[in-house]
């Protein structure tokens, strides 16, 4: 038999759903794209945002099975029957809240965002305020009412004037209302009392007041941002926080739609309260004040040593209360640090050993598990010290402490005082104490009691690949290139080979947009994954991972080549394409050189020199330099040869310039008189002045180990001129085939720079 007025239509479509939604889940686990499972559950977060990693994906699934279910709650509209309401006001609330949600599941939908989207819901929270005001007029003090009314229309204004100044730019004075920080705060303080008059009025469930109660510190965590931006590769634990909150906020939409529903229902009869269990009985006080003692313990250490704080600016947690919600709730996570830092949870744990009660002791160590949880959470999530930039980082993530607070170390690292596992190896230990001491008989045990039991087991189960991935060592590009004080600085380090050397390329390079951070381990398996795709070439998987990752696979085989037959096979290919290429034109150039009419010189040289080989000085010539005379062979010479075109000269130096690009085809010869000038044939003739302390008089290049033979007269000291001819070779129809260089090197007096010919102006 039928029981609501639309569950004909909801019931298929919350199973349409679920069935896609863990289809969706199963695609992402397979075939590694969870694009179509976020687009589902999430409203988008593509990779680029949060990367595809296992546990994620099936923690968005269960997400989506809750969602399958909120939505059954909202469609299914009221139970079948007359309505129980007639007053106006009833009426016009059910109505507006009709409409918020309507609103509210439009904007799922996948459509082009616009900035006004949002604009109809928040216009209706006007109408929700003042409607709500009116109809729990019996359940609630007129004070408690009005103080709702004023917070929840200040959280209606600020909402409009941040959406309307969205559009205005960042110099509208509008701009301070978006993702103003006490919108959530606004919220809360209009949400707690209306639930408080749920609670009290017959119209609405415990249901739907739960719903409500589970949503309100929801609504104060969620982000009041209209953006969201993922920086650095890797997975970004805030930025999975921020997802699995954007999940959530169905139970928002659900108190809406049962809130609506039910004001056309019947009353709801209120369960009678249950008869006030007995306190405990007493245990022996020994094991009592130990549970005591336990959380006193890290907590009288750190403040010994002048820190007072539990967690401090570091890890997950930590970071998702700071960035996400804004100020307020990220002040009241201070409070919590400072509380639990300092010994809280040891007075909670004295007050529930004191009274005993079933319900205080079951709040106190469901307190203790998830404090020591965090703890857990935070030391797997958090910086490694040697990554923590304080002159960057200090002002932003310290910002809420007090100045002072925490100390450098010898390394300039942050001091924080002792690991959070501490504190948590306390909090559990005392827990446990607690649960062995207080545990009520098996048949004083509420069902619901296992089913949360199991669920909490559930998510410790799957967010047990976090320690996982967060484990390992981690190689720096220091490591991969360290300082050897017993090695040969001419050596330097042996290259590193297999594994390691894809480390240490994805390290230098970033080659797979992951953080610095990232293990090891993770590199690896990204690595041997990339491996298999590029191994088997498939063109449609590449073209999966370029659009999730935004990695050009076929491009990162030099990277995988140490890890990848298949990349190392290509690259030794392309080496051996590249030493092909390199001889051939190696032996083109030898040829032109080879193809260059010898110079015959109008008087006999004391010596003369063709060198065979063609030469590529780099990178703009060569230099005749004299060490004794102290002359810096990177002192600006060669500013003037480029202003004379070919030579230029100073104090006990010279250079010579040619182009980078060609090859030069070399003649040096040596006189013991002034040759006559040649010219003809030449395209730029100049000659400088040198002089020549001793020793051998050779000309050298900045870099690649050229040097060319002794130039000077059988070593004689003194005064010479050197005279540089240059001009191109043409090769094979090509006008710039080559260049060609002849020194003349005789004894002489004078600095002075002659040019005997200049390079046409063509």
């Amino acid at each position: 038999m039928r029981r609501y007025r639309f569950g004909l239509i909801a019931a298929p479509l919350a199973f349409v759903h679920l069935v896609v939604a863990v289809a969706a889940g199963v695609l992402a686990l397979v075939s590694g794209d969870p694009a179509l499972l976020r687009e589902l559950v999430a409203r988008g977060w593509d990779t680029m945002l949060v990367p595809h990693v296992g546990w994620v994906e099936l923690v968005l699934v269960v997400g989506g099975v809750v969602q399958s279910w909120a939505l059954w709650q909202v469609l299914r509209g009221r139970r079948l029957g007359g309505p129980a309401g007639r007053r106006r006001a009833i009426g016009l609330l059910r109505a507006a809240l009709y409409l918020s949600v309507a609103s509210d599941l439009l904007y799922r939908l996948p459509l082009p965002y616009q900035w006004w989207f949002g604009l109809p819901e928040e216009l209706l929270r006007f109408a929700i305020v003042l409607l709500f005001f009116v109809v729990v007029a019996g359940a609630l003090p007129r004070w408690l009412r009005l103080v709702g009314l004023v917070a929840g229309l200040a959280d209606a204004v600020i909402a409009v004037l941040g959406t309307v100044a969205y559009p205005l730019g960042p110099d509208s004075w509008l701009r301070v209302f978006w993702a103003h920080p006490l919108g959530n705060v606004l919220h809360l303080l209009w949400f707690v009392p209306v639930l408080a008059g749920q609670a009290r009025d017959t119209r609405w469930s415990v249901a739907t007041v739960r719903f409500g109660v589970v949503a309100a510190p929801l609504s104060l965590l969620s982000s009041t941002s209209f953006s969201t931006i993922g920086i650095g590769g890797g997975l970004d634990f805030g930025m999975v926080l921020r997802m699995l909150l954007a999940v959530t906020d169905v139970f928002v939409l659900t108190w809406a739609a049962r809130s609506a529903h039910e004001l056309a229902e019947a009353p709801h009869p209120r369960p009678r309260p249950r008869k006030i269990p007995s306190p405990a009985p007493r245990r022996p006080w020994a094991l009592a004040a130990v549970a005591v003692a336990l959380p006193l313990v890290p907590a009288a250490v750190n403040v010994a040593g002048g820190m007072p704080v539990w967690i401090g600016p570091r890890g997950a947690i930590e970071e998702f209360f700071r960035e996400v919600p804004g100020d307020p709730a990220g002040l009241l996570w201070l409070a919590v640090d400072v509380l639990v830092g300092v010994g809280a949870l040891a007075v909670l744990v004295l007050v529930a050993v004191v009274r005993r009660t079933r319900r205080l002791l079951r709040a106190t160590m469901l307190s203790l598990t998830l404090a020591a949880a965090a703890g857990v959470l935070t030391a797997l999530t958090a910086w490694p010290d040697e990554d923590w930039d304080v002159s960057v980082l200090a002002e932003e993530r310290l910002r809420l402490y007090p100045d002072g607070l925490f100390t450098l170390g010898e390394s300039g690292e942050l001091l924080f005082g002792l690991s959070p596992l501490w504190y948590s190896a306390a909090f559990a230990a005392s827990a446990i104490i607690l649960f062995f001491l207080y545990a009520a008989p098996p048949a004083a045990r509420l069902r619901h009691h296992v089913l949360v039991t199991a669920a909490a087991a559930s998510v410790a189960l799957c967010l047990l690949p976090v320690a996982d991935h967060a484990r390992g060592p981690v190689t720096t590009v220091q490591d991969c290139s360290p300082n050897q004080p017993w090695q040969d600085a001419r050596v330097g380090p042996l290259p590193p080979t297999g594994p390691r050397a894809f480390i240490c390329a994805v390290r230098a390079n970033q080659a797979l947009g992951l953080a610095d951070t990232t293990p090891d381990q993770v590199l690896l398996a990204h690595g041997h994954r990339l491996c298999a795709a590029y191994t088997r070439n498939d063109p449609d998987e590449l073209a999966r991972i370029y659009a999730a990752e935004g990695l050009d696979v076929r491009e990162l085989y030099g990277v995988l080549a140490t890890i990848c037959p298949a990349a190392d096979a290509d690259v030794r290919d392309d080496l051996a394409a590249e030493d092909r290429q390199f001889a051939e034109s190696d032996a083109e150039h030898r040829r032109k050189c080879a193809a260059i009419p010898r110079h015959r010189p109008l008087i006999k040289p004391a010596k003369a020199v063709r060198l065979k080989e063609p030469q590529w000085p780099q990178p703009e010539g060569v230099e005749l330099y004299d060490p004794e005379t102290g002359a810096d062979p990177y002192d600006g010479v060669f500013d003037h040869s480029l202003e004379n075109g070919l030579v230029g000269a100073g104090p006990g130096h010279v250079a010579v310039h040619t182009h980078a690009d060609y090859a030069v085809c070399v003649t040096l010869e040596t006189y013991a008189r002034r040759p006559p000038v040649e010219t003809k044939g030449w395209d730029h003739v100049a000659e400088v002045g040198y002089d020549h302390r001793g020793g051998r008089m050779v000309f050298r290049a900045s870099t690649g180990g050229i040097e060319w033979p002794d130039l000077s007269l059988d070593g004689r000291k003194g005064h010479y001129r050197i005279r540089v001819h240059f001009a191109w070779f043409a090769w094979k129809g090509e006008e710039l085939g080559s260049q060609r260089l002849l020194i003349m090197a005789y004894p002489g007096q004078g600095d002075k720079l002659v040019t005997y010919r200049k390079p046409s102006r063509r």
